[in-house]
């Protein structure tokens, strides 16, 4: 079996909690023993001030990558421990020491932070940089004629390069998982879509085509206040067949790979043939996590829609930015503004607020700056741990 774990570099790695969480206990542990081992069992003549280099060590560098969650994905943070480690190991004047075990957890970060042929290069180099602190800690060839201590030293070169193997072979397998899932929740999530597309298309767009025609025909048989209604209810027809349009061609084309900017553009080119507004989108919102583009654009696209066709504006502009952490959508129009009564069968602003509540975003609708028309703003944030979706 070929492991290739994808090239996607160290910042860009997922797991890296659960790898810090394992660095934390190992740590904690390897530290301890190594205590343990200097106060049972004389090692050099300065045991007392390895004790208090190793109880600093595991603090200092346990608190920085606690506090510093970028240093976790950092080579040269990984590189400035090892070498740490193997300082230590080297004060402890002899390659069998009490610090080998705290030594072997300086891999866990790149051991999972790499791909995996990566990985493997800096376990081997952590081997050779052990097997020369060994030999500067006075590895004789006394000791290589040995049998026993022979299979002592190169079990204990061999222990790092098993522990990067391991711990790569255990993020690649987890990075695999966590594709599949992915893409089995993509997978099923377009196969609803499609389904829900035919069936709007196939069954509730036809109905309610036939409920046109047969209002069509009654249209020119009556007058008076009658004819009104009907004709208020052919408008309401053709709004709903084209909402249904509207959402059908959305539910048959995904975001995946498509950012949100270019989406609403996209969008605002489709509307523009059917109203005499001047449509601008200006801005970007940069790249966002696929559950909260998805939403974002959704409620924009329908911001937009609403505005171009109950608005009756004469310019539209669509504003997006980023700002760090936050990004904002906007939405203002000219026209005639928020209708005093909220029209029969409208879920739009409300599929909106819910669309926001599900990211944690927050959003306003109102009036325009001036008063005149309506100003829809959307704030959410970038980083999908700062939002609040639900299941």
């Amino acid at each position: 079996m070929t492991l290739q774990r994808t090239a996607i570099g160290p910042l860009q790695r997922p797991w890296t909690s659960r790898w810090m969480a394992l660095l934390l206990m190992t740590r904690l542990f390897g530290a301890a023993v190594a205590v343990l081992l200097l106060v049972v069992h004389r090692v050099t003549a300065h045991d007392g001030a390895l004790i208090i280099a190793v109880l600093a060590f595991t603090a200092v560098s346990l608190a920085a990558f606690t506090l510093a969650p970028r240093l976790q994905l950092s080579p040269a943070a990984w590189f400035v421990d090892s070498l740490a480690v193997l300082a230590l190991v080297t004060a402890s004047e002899d390659w069998r020491s009490p610090f080998y075990v705290l030594m072997l957890t300086a891999l866990i970060l790149p051991a999972t932070g790499l791909p995996f042929r990566r990985a493997l290069a800096w376990g081997v180099t952590f081997m050779l940089g052990y097997l020369g602190v060994a030999v500067y800690a006075e590895l004789d060839t006394e000791a290589l004629e040995n049998s026993i201590r022979l299979e002592t030293i190169a079990t204990h070169l061999m222990v790092p390069l098993v522990v990067t193997l391991a711990l790569a072979y255990a993020a690649d397998v987890l990075e695999r998982l966590r594709d599949e899932r992915l893409r089995s929740e993509r997978l099923a999530v377009e196969s609803e879509r499609q389904r829900i597309a035919w069936e709007l298309h196939d069954s509730a767009k036809q109905r309610v085509h036939a409920a046109h025609l047969v209002l069509s025909a009654l249209h020119g048989q009556i007058d008076g206040a009658q004819a009104e209604l009907v004709s208020h209810a052919l408008g309401e027809l053709r709004a709903a067949g084209a909402d249904m349009d509207t959402s059908v061609a959305e539910l048959r084309t995904p975001l995946e790979g498509r950012s949100v900017q270019r989406l609403l553009r996209e969008r605002a080119a489709q509307l523009a043939p059917a109203s005499d507004a001047e449509i601008v989108v200006r801005g970007t919102v940069g790249e966002l996590p696929a559950h909260v583009a998805a939403h974002a654009y959704r409620i924009g696209a329908e911001a937009l829609t609403n505005a171009v066709r109950h608005g009756d504006a004469a310019h539209i502009e669509v504003l997006l930015s980023r700002n760090g952490a936050n990004a904002t959508i906007e939405v203002c129009d000219d026209g005639r503004g928020l209708p005093a009564i909220r029209r029969p069968g409208s879920n739009g602003l409300r599929s909106m607020r819910a669309r926001a509540e599900t990211i944690g975003a927050a959003l306003s609708i109102g009036q325009g700056a001036d008063g005149r028309g309506t100003r829809v703003h959307l704030r959410l944030a970038t980083d999908p741990r700062e939002g609040n979706e639900r299941p």
